[in-house]
């Protein structure tokens, strides 16, 4: 179970000030984050010690991350809006 502290940190930590990826990290983090895994948990963590502009680019699809479990990620997060 991911204690109130925890969600409230990582609340904080995925307003990012861009429109774009507040709408997209906030409903993920309050609406799926406590279901995740403990590496999936990590790999969000570690999602938001990205430079906003690198994660817009890979939010939008311009690119994607070099390292493939932030790519994975990435996905885990649109999929949640955009499913196929």
């Amino acid at each position: 179970m991911v204690e109130d502290v925890e969600l409230n940190r990582l609340f904080w930590h995925s307003r990012r000030g861009m429109l774009e990826l507040d709408v997209l990290l906030v409903p993920f983090v309050r609406e799926v984050y406590p279901s995740l895994n403990d590496v999936d948990r990590e790999l969000y963590r570690r999602l938001l010690t990205c430079e906003d502009q690198d994660m817009f680019g890979w939010f939008m699809q311009r690119g994607e991350s070099e390292d493939p479990e932030l790519q994975r990620m990435v996905r885990m997060i649109l999929d949640r809006v955009q499913p196929k």
